[in-house]
């Protein structure tokens, strides 16, 4: 029977931020940061009090505990002795934040926080939602989880949340998974097309390793003969500097971008040269949020031709929120982002995406923007989780509430006549 829901109230919500990037909205690379971002935002701005325990060099819009003073600096990077400090060091300051007694929900985004502060926070009986980023096949739940089970009848501590249906049924053997958030962005902040951009180039981001496939999209654009932009980062991985290496036999252009300004001339100063040039596949290097908009914006399309099972994609609705079609390789969550045929094409090999190209100027760029405004937006990201929250602290209040009545009638002794009568009906 479902239980009624207790009157709503602002919650205090905790944010336990990764540090291995500051929480910003203008990062070139750091997906989970940029998510922290924009839930922080998207609270904000829903009346609630957001705090975001994270790195001094981080701007957030709630109220920032600064943990350590700067991120790490490396998206991925081997562990050291220093690294393990701060790691420390932040989540002791973290956890110090929870245990002030002014917070309703802690929100993290990975399992070692959860590990660390697991045994602390359930003593405080502070919930913990805890974001589904990465595969199950990544994950170290399955080694840790075990902790997270309370005895029979008791509510969980540690609320999962997956970001699709797909990564949802991936997580089924390893952890329980009630509730499906799709990650969300700001919208508006995103420049549009108002028609498709004939002729232009295609583009493609991410990080440079081959579960991207970005020599999938430049087998792509030689076939079609396209212009490809490729940008992205290149992790300190050694699978990661050997695929890129290859590539660089089929690059002929390489044009580090990022440090050129954004401003209103943008196009004309860097990216149009680019396109007059007589190169076809360029390298711009890793680039920023503010200057891969623009990027996406003068797309003829996104290429997204993953070759793993992807969670989510940032890549697809970023491009379609600048009215640029994505074509996307039918893997991972990608059917549940994409609508075949209106926002991009949704195909099962490569031949199927250079078939695609041709067709990809039929896509309307509004629909494109009006999709992503109506499913992956800010603000309908943070009501999802504000439902969550708010049924999360419901149902322990209403346990909480159980449980004394059944300890104040339980601890007063029963009157004779009563346990006769119970005993007559035995």
């Amino acid at each position: 029977m479902d239980v009624p829901m207790l009157l709503r109230e602002k919650l205090t919500v905790l944010h336990a931020a990764t540090v291995n990037q500051p929480i910003r909205p203008d990062l070139a690379y750091g997906p989970i940061e940029t998510i922290i971002h924009n839930i922080d935002k998207g609270l904000c701005s829903s009346g609630y009090r957001s705090i975001v325990a994270c790195s001094g060099d981080s701007r957030v819009f709630g109220e920032h505990y600064v943990t350590i003073d700067k991120s790490i600096g490396d998206y991925w990077s081997p562990d050291s002795p220093e690294k393990s400090r701060l790691m420390n060091m932040h989540l002791s300051n973290t956890l110090h934040r929870a245990s002030m007694g002014d917070i309703d929900i802690i929100h993290t985004h990975d399992a070692k926080t959860v590990e660390f502060m697991y045994d602390s926070v359930f003593r405080m009986n502070v919930p913990i939602v805890m974001t589904l980023h990465i595969s199950a096949k990544d994950s170290s739940l399955g080694r840790v989880c075990r902790r997270w089970r309370n005895p029979p009848l008791s509510l969980p501590m540690v609320y999962c949340v997956a970001i699709s249906e797909y990564q949802k049924r991936q997580y089924n053997d390893i952890v329980n998974v009630e509730d499906v958030v799709y990650h969300g962005i700001d919208v508006e902040g995103f420049p549009v097309k108002e028609k498709p951009d004939k002729g232009s180039y295609l583009f493609t981001i991410g990080r440079i390793t081959r579960d991207k496939g970005q020599d999938k999209a430049i087998a792509i654009a030689k076939k079609t003969g396209s212009k490809l932009i490729i940008a992205g980062c290149v992790q300190n991985k050694p699978a990661d500097r050997e695929f890129f290496a290859g590539l660089k036999n089929s690059i002929d252009l390489s044009a580090e971008v990022g440090k050129r300004p954004v401003d209103n001339d943008y196009y004309v100063r860097v990216i149009k040269p680019l396109l007059d040039c007589d190169k076809q596949i360029i390298y711009i290097g890793n680039i920023s949020s503010e200057h891969n908009k623009h990027w996406y914006r003068h797309a003829r399309a996104t290429l997204f031709p993953i070759q793993w099972e992807e969670p989510f994609g940032l890549v697809m609705i970023e491009s379609m929120a600048c009215g640029t079609p994505v074509i996307a390789s039918n893997r991972g969550a990608v059917p549940e982002i994409m609508v075949d045929g209106k926002t991009g094409f949704v195909v099962n090999t490569v031949n199927a995406m250079i078939e695609a190209v041709g067709r990809i100027d039929n896509i309307d760029p509004r629909e494109c923007r009006r999709y992503v405004q109506n499913h992956f937006s800010i603000t309908i990201m943070a009501d999802k989780y504000s439902e969550l929250y708010q049924q999360i602290i419901n149902n322990h209040k209403i346990s909480d509430s159980c449980s004394r009545l059944s300890t104040d009638y339980l601890s007063k002794p029963s009157p004779p006549w009563k346990d006769s009568h119970i005993g007559n009906h035995a």
